[in-house]
């Protein structure tokens, strides 16, 4: 079933597909729910376009959701000399901290020191230039320890005396591609999920697009389109999207590159992660995952077909493996893992024989043949704001209204704290002071849940909390109300077990079989694929 939600206060003409008021029925049509999608119809609907934004799963259903989930420069991007991609990672990182310090906080990386790998010159002066490319406020600057008697070694082989530590973040991916689109509903944006766009017609002044859902097809008449389909981008244009004569629209070329993660118990207790170098040059990252678990990821393999079917191979689980092993004291063996995801990044195709080398950097191709076109190439997850504001600028500039940026400054939804705590301090720090808040205001609600709460709805927390336990309704699996699942039913396009489990939270992960099953039952559905990758 589409979910089609219509936007707080926007007119009907931009709400309605195929609306007869106006000849078009949205300035905009993002196609696309990833979090460049998510993220360009927030900024353009903020500016005070007419959006409408379709997707044909879930929000985040594929790349967005499979990250490493890091908000970072990209340390080892220096090799491949983008500076100007790490510089520009690094300005976001603060930026978007303070935009959601709920589901955006800062982590601490350990990088053990192995001489057969890189020198240690060469890690110091990679380091000095990541601690000084962009300015830091809120992230400490690069230390060394001696991993001998340190708690950061005490998981790690003994042969390992030196190691490096710097900052970067950690970001809930899925949650942000959400709060994005929350944030373009409020402003005025129409969201359809699971809502796919099967033709795109262009002719000089519009677009006419056919949408699809599970039970209708609708027309929508749009004055400028954008490409945000990721792994879809080229085959959007090629198949789907159609210039004035019924040709196909050019397209680059894009390099699939399946990463795939695993999840294992926790392996050690601190809170911070760690960072190996591998014998290929490449790395791999050892993160704290979900309080109970260690995330390792990510591997690099071309993938060829449809970006649906991407799933983790027994070569990339060996690997994975076998590369944790190198480093820690213990060996991670496959049959710990307990779960494991795979996305598809979209990187342009620059010729790199290597898919590690291949860029990490976006390209925004315009397009203005006839109607307007803007397709996005590549991206990560870091720069998805500042990818959103070039792409809205230049959305403008097609149309012939330039209008100004406004997000950099902007909190996401629930990541405004000040209604709890008073002035913003530093967003870690004010977390805490928001949890504590939390605590008192619901000291009916035992600790864990709250704190997963508080990380996933920041201040917008008493839309989904009632006064006491009882009008919180049945408890349908361990932490998890009937309020809550309506709430992400009502608010959060969430329809199935998937979303609320693997996408709005990670509660999949904490719950056996047949608490996923309750959950499934009271969404109306069973055996997700999500479910059937648990171990």
């Amino acid at each position: 079933m589409s979910v089609v939600v219509p936007p707080r206060g926007a007119a009907s003409a931009a709400s309605t597909p195929g609306a007869p008021s106006s000849e078009f029925d949205c300035d905009v049509l993002v196609v696309g729910g990833g979090i460049n999608g998510a993220g360009i119809a927030r900024d353009l609907a903020g500016r005070g376009w007419r959006v409408a934004l379709c997707e044909q799963d879930d929000l985040a259903s594929h790349t967005s959701s499979a990250a490493t989930k890091l908000i970072h420069g990209g340390l080892r991007y220096l090799e491949y000399y983008e500076f100007s991609l790490v510089r520009k990672a690094l300005q976001e990182r603060e930026v978007l901290m303070r935009s959601a310090p709920h589901i955006i906080r800062p982590l601490r990386f350990v990088m053990p020191h192995d001489p057969s790998m890189r020198p240690a010159w060469m890690i110091r002066a990679g380091l000095f230039l990541y601690d000084h490319l962009a300015r830091r406020d809120v992230l400490p600057g690069t230390t060394t320890i001696d991993l001998r008697g340190h708690e950061m070694g005490a998981c790690l082989q003994p042969h390992l005396g030196r190691a490096f530590v710097y900052s970067d973040g950690w970001v809930d991916d899925a949650r942000l591609v959400v709060l994005a689109a929350l944030d373009a509903q409020a402003r005025g944006a129409t969201i359809h999920t699971r809502t796919r766009c099967v033709a795109a017609q262009r002719d000089a002044d519009g677009w006419t697009v056919t949408l699809q859902n599970a039970t209708a097809n609708r027309q929508v008449r749009a004055r400028a389109l954008v490409n945000a389909a990721g792994p879809w981008a080229e085959s959007f244009l090629r198949n789907e999207a159609r210039a004035a004569h019924g040709e196909p629209l050019a397209s680059r070329s894009l390099r699939l590159i399946k990463g795939s993660h695993i999840v294992i118990p926790r392996r050690f207790e601190h809170d911070h992660a760690y960072v190996f170098q591998n014998a290929d040059k490449r790395i791999i990252f050892a993160i704290p995952y979900e309080g109970e678990f260690t995330l390792i990821g990510t591997t690099d393999v071309e993938l060829q077909g449809e970006p649906r079917s991407a799933r983790i191979d027994a070569q990339e689980t060996r690997y994975l493996c076998e590369q944790a092993s190198r480093y820690f004291n213990r060996p991670v063996y496959p049959s710990e893992v307990v779960w494991s995801y795979s996305g598809v990044r979209p990187l342009l195709d620059d010729a790199s024989g290597d898919p590690s080398a291949v860029t990490r950097d976006y390209l925004l191709e315009p397009n203005t043949q006839a109607a307007p076109l803007l397709s996005i190439w590549g991206g990560k997850i870091t720069t998805f704001r500042k990818l959103a504001e070039e792409a809205a600028d230049q959305v403008g500039r097609m149309l012939g209204d330039a209008r100004s940026a406004w997000t950099e400054g902007a909190s996401l939804p629930g990541g405004d704290f000040s209604s709890w705590i008073g002035v913003a301090q530093r967003p870690d720090t004010d977390f805490e002071r928001f949890a504590a808040e939390v605590r008192k205001r619901y000291p009916w609600l035992p600790e864990s849940p709250l704190r997963r709460m508080a990380r996933s709805y920041g201040s917008r927390i008493d839309q989904v909390l009632a006064e006491s336990a009882p009008g919180m309704g049945r408890e349908v699996a361990p932490g998890l109300w009937e309020a809550e699942l309506d709430y992400l039913q009502r608010e959060e396009w969430a329809t199935s077990a998937d979303d609320v489990l693997w996408r709005r939270s990670k509660l999949g992960l904490h719950y056996d079989a047949q608490q996923r099953d309750d959950v499934a039952q009271w969404m109306g559905n069973t055996g997700t694929e999500q479910m059937k990758k648990v171990a």
